[in-house]
């Protein structure tokens, strides 16, 4: 009979967390949060552990993890409001946390109405004259061996003249974990058409690789190492969780 009791218990934390979360989501495929506890250490204000497992959770800009997999250790709660459902911490907790890219929705991301409004917001100086720039292609690829690869057609507003783009380079994580940086440029055979235009797309695809995109409201995710595999890459990050969305 205590076991049905846990069972239940933990049946409606896991789906508070996981309504709670999805809310904040614009589309997912799959979201399980399970709670580890039982009704003693509940009423007593403890949680022993808490595993997030998300799989296509798309969030505000279109930006997509394929997978979403967060540990979080002695949790605190208010007992009176578990008892209904909801978890509140009484003191923000750490876990661990990570994190799957796929090339395919870095690429989605570039043709966001997000994306491409940051890009065309930009003003860039070229020649001594100040314009802004039209995307018109943007080809974003993880060949592996820890590089990216970006080949974009950029037209320039003003003239209407076409740009063609191609680099790769190394993506680092910053010293305080919050961004993404793109080292070690390489235009190998082809010419670099601007270094203002590089920099423009260099600067948006770090953006785009910042894990702080993927907070979730209460989470702050510090990236503590990057791996680029051939089509995806792989953050590991430590999460500070002040409250468990419900």
């Amino acid at each position: 009979m205590p076991e049905t009791k846990e069972g239940l218990g933990e049946e409606a934390l896991n789906k508070a967390a996981e309504v709670g979360m999805s809310s904040q989501l614009d589309e997912v495929e799959d979201l399980d949060v399970h709670i580890k506890t039982d009704p003693l250490h509940a009423v007593q204000g403890e949680v022993e552990s808490v595993d997030i497992d998300g799989d296509g959770m798309v969030m505000q800009k279109d930006l997509r993890m394929e997978e979403l997999d967060m540990h979080i250790d002695n949790v605190a709660i208010n007992p009176m409001t578990a008892a209904f459902g909801k978890i509140e911490l009484t003191k923000p907790t750490k876990g661990s946390t990570r994190v799957v890219l796929l090339e395919e929705d870095i690429n989605r991301a570039f043709y966001s109405e997000y994306v491409q409004q940051q890009l065309m917001s930009q003003k860039i100086n070229i020649n001594g004259k100040t314009t802004s720039i039209v995307p018109r292609k943007v080809d974003f690829r993880l060949p592996g061996k820890g590089k990216v690869e970006l080949e974009a057609t950029i037209i320039l507003k003003e003239s209407g003249e076409t740009n063609k783009i191609a680099f790769s380079a190394v993506p680092r994580v910053s010293r305080n974990g919050k961004t993404v940086t793109l080292e070690n440029v390489d235009y190998g055979d082809k010419e670099e058409t601007s270094s203002e235009l590089t920099q423009a797309l260099i600067n948006q695809t770090s953006e785009l690789l910042n894990l702080s995109n993927f907070d979730l409201d209460g989470m702050d995710l510090t990236v503590k190492s990057l791996e680029v595999e051939k089509g995806k890459l792989i953050m590991q990050a430590e999460a500070y969780v002040e409250k468990i969305p419900t």
